[in-house]
Formats: structure tokens, C-alpha cells, sequence
């Protein structure tokens, strides 16, 4: 029986990935860590470790006796800090007896900012990239990119952070932050066209098998609705993607379609959000991940049942006797 950790397992992407496993019946024991003690991540796992903040000077000693105690396979993070730490530490996670989820290492350090990330696509010349600035006044950028217009901050994840300026002065109140923290850009497309695509790479400029939702994002810039749909009219682009960058493993697309074509929000180079959802479908990447990494079974294209995706709240009940529904 292999054992698999599963960081951040208080959160949508963390306990999304053991559910998804669960899902799969496999034979595993699961292990979820978070930094909390009352999270819902008892509930999804079969081993709970409250782990400290992973900016702790404590956390990487922490990790890697836990992957001994626990005799643990496979390592898979379940938020994006997780990830940059785990990718300075490859060799003492593998020391340790565990295989870390991480994709490309060059890929990682070029997603964590998306201005960089913007230059590599456009010096490659890639119709997908969203046209971007780092300088310029209101008027310049009102003109370039009409209203409203975006500024994104150049690290951080789904949509969190991301100002929709229609006026100089909503524009000069963070002004100051234009450049070294945000980046501006126009809106392209709209917001009943935007697609996530998760596609299972080879890490050899190729992909085995993908899935995409259209979606609709929740306030917290996760996917909230979705929408299964086909995957045909992205995969050119992202064939080109892979092409220049060699992902390997689960890596997320985010897509918008506009009249300019398919445009590229961003990459996150791991399992995403909606992981979960996609589970439920018939598309499992975290089962792909655990046959892959440690099966060394390479994945196929699954069928993937069609419908839709609400999520919501609910309620998750721990009784004292530690018996819970």
C-alpha cells in the first residue's frame, strides 16, 4: 500500500486532491497536513498532521520527518508556497524515501512571476500572450488598452489581487504599486468565455490526455460553476505551449476566448482548484499522478462523462467520539 501526503489539506486545491483520491479506490493511505488545528482536513484523510507555517524555520525538518514516520511515497502541494519551498529542497525530499508532485523546475521559477513569464512568451512569439505593460500614466494606458483595463499583480494566483481600473483616480491609488507589483492589462474576452484546461504532460514537449471547463469564478478566484466542455480548440495551443516550456505532470491552462483567438490568462504548474470537479467527471490527476510517479504507468485520455458543477457550502460534523458524516 502506498502512502501519499497531501499539504495545504485544509484547502480547496488540498482536500480537492484527497477526495479525488478517495474517488479513485485506490489502496492508499493518506496523510493531510495543515497549519490548522480545526480545518475540515481530518475528514478527507487518514493520518492528520498539523504542520507549521511553511516560512518556518522548523517547517523543512518537519516535513521530512513526518515522510519517514510515516513512510510516505508520494508528496503532492496543495497550496502554491508549499510548491516554491518543496522545488529549493528536491534532494532531501527524495533522501527522505518520498517523491515530490512538482513540475519542470524552469517552469515553476517562471510562472512565480507572470512579467517574466509574459517576456518568455512574447519573445517566442506566441499569438496566446495578453499584451502587458509595467510603465506608463492613465491617459497612455487608457488609450492602449481602453476601459476599463486590468492591473494584475505579477505574483500570486487566480484572480486575487486584480484591480479593473475605469478612472485616473482609481488608477493613482495604485500607482505606486504599478510596475514592481502589478502589471497592466487590457480585458480580453469576457467573462462567460473563460475556459481552465488541465492537461497531463510528458514533460518531453507534449501532453498525454486534458480536460477543460468553462467556468465562473467564485469572489476567492477559484472556480465556483462549471461546465464541461471539449477540449479540441485549445489543444493547438496547448501543444505550442508544451512545446516551449516541457511541463511534466498535472499543469492547469487558463484560458479566455476573444476575437483575437485563444488567449492565455496563465499557467499554474501544478494540480488546480478545480481538481476536484474534474474528479468527479471522470478526468482523476491525482490517480494519474500516483500511477505515474510511482507505477511509472504512463496516463491515457479518459472518457469524461459531460454536465455541469455547482459548488457550495456545507457542513462537515466531528463528533466527540471521533465518529463524523
Amino acid at each position: 500500500m502506498k502512502t501519499i501526503l497531501v499539504s495545504g489539506a485544509s484547502g480547496i486545491v488540498g482536500y480537492g486532491v484527497l477526495r479525488s483520491l478517495q474517488m479513485s479506490r485506490k489502496q492508499l493511505t493518506l496523510v493531510g497536513t495543515t497549519i490548522y488545528d480545526d480545518s475540515v482536513a481530518p475528514g478527507f484523510c487518514d493520518i492528520f498532521e498539523q504542520a507549521p507555517p511553511t516560512s518556518s524555520p522548523v517547517y523543512l525538518e518537519w516535513l521530512l520527518k513526518v515522510i519517514r514516520r510515516y513512510q510516505v511515497d508520494l508528496v503532492v502541494p496543495g497550496i502554491e508556497m508549499d510548491m516554491y519551498k518543496w522545488v529549493e529542497h528536491i534532494p532531501e525530499i527524495k533522501a527522505s524515501g518520498a517523491i515530490p508532485l512538482l513540475n519542470n523546475v524552469e517552469l515553476i521559477h517562471l510562472c512565480k512571476d507572470k512579467w517574466v513569464f509574459y517576456e518568455i512568451l512574447r519573445g517566442a512569439g506566441m499569438p496566446c500572450a495578453i499584451e502587458s505593460l509595467l510603465s506608463g500614466e492613465f491617459d497612455e494606458l487608457k488609450r492602449k488598452f481602453g476601459l476599463p483595463f486590468l492591473l494584475k499583480p505579477r505574483r500570486g494566483f487566480g484572480s486575487k489581487g486584480i484591480v479593473r481600473v475605469d478612472t485616473e483616480e482609481h488608477f493613482l491609488r495604485y500607482r505606486q504599486d504599478f510596475g514592481p507589483v502589478l502589471m497592466a492589462q487590457p480585458i480580453v474576452g469576457n467573462d462567460d468565455e473563460e475556459f481552465t484546461t488541465s492537461a497531463f504532460c510528458n514533460g518531453r514537449g507534449g501532453f498525454y490526455a486534458c480536460m477543460t471547463l468553462r467556468r465562473k469564478l467564485s469572489r476567492d478566484g477559484f472556480t465556483e460553476k462549471a461546465d464541461v466542455v471539449s477540449s479540441e480548440e485549445f489543444v493547438e495551443t496547448i501543444a505550442k505551449l508544451c512545446g516551449k516550456f516541457h511541463p511534466v505532470g498535472p499543469t492547469n491552462f487558463q484560458f479566455r476566448k476573444c476575437t483575437d483567438g485563444i488567449k492565455l490568462l496563465e499557467i499554474n504548474p501544478r494540480i488546480s482548484s478545480s481538481t476536484s470537479i474534474r474528479a468527479a467527471f471522470g478526468y482523476n490527476e491525482s490517480a494519474m499522478s500516483v500511477d505515474y510517479y510511482l507505477e511509472h504507468q504512463m496516463p491515457i485520455q479518459p472518457d469524461i462523462r459531460q454536465g455541469r458543477a455547482v459548488r457550495y457550502t456545507e457542513d462537515y460534523i466531528f463528533y466527540e467520539d471521533s465518529i463524523y458524516i
